[in-house]
This record gives structure tokens, C-alpha cells and sequence, in this order.
């Protein structure tokens, strides 16, 4: 029941956030509950990949490079979804950044904790 809490409220966000933003487009809901269940399949399969291999570099840049590994999870999520559109990689790094700050101000306001 909390994983369909979260694909939910993930999926109400990533609308929100398309209507608010130039350059990321989503057709409707169905398309929002795809990219909410495929955003959760690449944190959980491609991301810790994606860490490993560029540990050095994020070592290196104090972290800041997890911001990158975040635009390109949005990315590969608009390659193998239809309907849903990013425009540029900057459009995809500022849309990660926002979708996480307000999926954690969502969480902590219904006391959904990790």
C-alpha cells in the first residue's frame, strides 16, 4: 500500500510539475502513473550502476555529480516512455532537483518516512 502511496503521489507531481515548466511535456495521467513506475525501476536497477561506476568522480565533486546521474535517470525515463518529453538535459537536471525536493516536502507532510 505505501509503494502505491508513493508511485501516486510521484505521478501527481510529475504533472504538476510538467504544467509548471517549459520544456517537459506529459500527455495525461496514464502517462504520469508510466513515468512515476519507470523513474522508481531505474533508481532501483540503473542508478546504483551508475554510482558505482562514477564513484571517483562523484568522490571528486563532493557529491555534486549525483545531480547528473539524477538528469540522466529523467532522460533514459523519456527514452523508453511515450508521451512523456523532456527538451535538454539542463530542462531534465532542473526537473530531478524539483521532483525530489518536493517528493520529500510531500513525504514529511504526510509522515510517509523512508
Amino acid at each position: 500500500m505505501k509503494l502505491l502511496f508513493r508511485i501516486l503521489i510521484t505521478a501527481i507531481l510529475v504533472l504538476v510539475i510538467a504544467k509548471i515548466m517549459k520544456g517537459v511535456q506529459v500527455d495525461e495521467f496514464t502517462t504520469a502513473l508510466t513515468v512515476a513506475i519507470v523513474l522508481g525501476l531505474l533508481n532501483f536497477f540503473v542508478k546504483p550502476i551508475l554510482v558505482l561506476f562514477t564513484l571517483p568522480v562523484t568522490i571528486f565533486t563532493l557529491g555534486l555529480f549525483l545531480l547528473v546521474i539524477n538528469a540522466a535517470i529523467i532522460l533514459l525515463c523519456d527514452h523508453f516512455v511515450d508521451g512523456f518529453n523532456v527538451s535538454s538535459f539542463w530542462t531534465a537536471m532542473l526537473f530531478s532537483i524539483i521532483l525530489s525536493l518536493s517528493q520529500s516536502l510531500v513525504y514529511q507532510i504526510t509522515g510517509d518516512t523512508k
